[in-house]
């Protein structure tokens, strides 16, 4: 049931930081605040802490299930469904990657029409976009550790960024607190739970870390970071954007880099645009590695064969969501889909594990 991965394909505990906090920090860290705000109001920044609290508890989950004699969620769906049922589960997952790495692709496509190039066709930016997402995905899971890693570090310096619109900012937009119902909080948090996905992947490279018990920590670690910058972006936005703002603003956060004057450049957002790439890109190459992944263990298909599948067709999908408004149906879907994923059949599967590992020890 449980296989070794050789030790020349392993990365070191620590660096699963980069890998939980990269995969979740996306296209979602632009256009989030519209998104909690419908429910809550200024009050969905605790929302945006209550979720990412509740992700500690799935993160706990998902090392607890990774115990003998399962190492990823492949395995553990054989061992507790056998192999038909199992491999079907898993084919599913595989498919919920692939949502997720669409999603993204797609939805940053159209940021750079909106913001850069309208006039550019889809099909074009999806190549580009697409052969280089094809060259990283196919270097490897180390390469993509690598890349997780400089999409961390290098775009940290946007952080700075948000000191720009507190110069407008009218802190009492967030009084008072707790203006809202415990009802109406959890039904923002359910709406942000499209910013934490991503963390989800784990269930799939678990294998590929070193000493995974010792690399725990660092990926508690990582979802104390993304709380914690979100929670910031939130504040920010909310001080900034009136609620009636917000509402109609599709980026919030690429319009506060509108404001941003420097003496030798006229217009930041376009230094923003092109440097988020290195933050999006781990959130569609991670999720379809492990897709490349599931198939073959699944089905013996080899990675560059089904990474050639996968990225045609994401670009096939991408092409055929054309409008704005189909644009707008697949972030609901993923939001709907991950919600039910992470907090439902994670929960499920760890306590349907845990109770026939317990039958099998008696």
């Amino acid at each position: 049931m449980k296989q070794v991965v050789e030790e020349k394909y392993l990365v070191s505990s620590f660096l699963i930081f980069f890998l939980i906090h990269s995969s979740q920090t996306g296209i979602g860290l632009l256009t989030f605040q519209r998104i909690i705000i419908e429910d809550a109001g200024y009050d969905a920044w605790i929302s945006v802490i209550i979720t990412g609290l509740s992700v500690h508890l799935l993160m706990w989950m998902i090392f607890k299930m990774f115990k003998s004699p399962t190492n990823d969620v492949i395995s553990v769906h054989q061992f507790c469904f056998g192999n038909f049922i199992g491999n079907i589960l898993s084919i599913l997952l595989a498919a919920y990657f692939l949502l997720l790495a669409i999603t993204v692709f797609r939805t940053y496509i159209d940021i750079i029409q909106v913001w850069v190039f309208p006039l550019l066709p889809t099909w074009e930016l999806g190549l580009v976009l697409g052969f280089i997402i094809y060259y990283l995905v196919s270097g490897g899971f180390r390469v993509l550790t690598g890349i997780s890693f400089l999409g961390v570090i290098l775009p940290s310096i946007l952080i700075f960024t948000l000191f720009f619109p507190l110069q407008y900012a009218k802190f009492s937009n967030l009084l008072p607190v707790m203006n809202h119902s415990v009802i109406d909080l959890l039904y923002s948090s359910k709406s942000s739970t499209i910013i934490f996905l991503g963390f989800e992947t784990l269930l799939i490279y678990f294998p590929f870390i070193k000493n995974p018990r010792k690399s725990e920590k660092w990926a508690h670690l990582a979802l104390v970071y993304t709380t914690l910058l979100y929670t910031l972006v939130t504040l920010v936005s909310f001080v900034y954007f009136s609620e009636g703002q917000l509402k109609h603003t599709l980026w919030p956060t690429l319009v506060m880099t509108k404001i941003i004057e420097l003496p030798f450049l006229e217009r930041f957002e376009y230094i923003f645009i092109f440097t988020w790439l290195l933050v999006i890109i781990p959130t569609v190459c991670i999720p379809i590695w492990c897709s490349t992944r599931i198939l073959k263990k699944i089905s013996k298909v080899k990675p560059k064969i089904s990474l050639i599948v996968i990225m045609v067709l994401i670009l096939v999908c991408s092409i055929f969501t054309n409008e704005r408004l189909k644009v707008d149906v697949l972030n609901t879907l993923v939001s709907t889909v991950g919600f039910y994923f992470v907090y439902c059949y994670i929960p499920f599967l760890f306590i349907i594990s845990s109770i026939i590992k317990k039958v099998h020890r008696t």
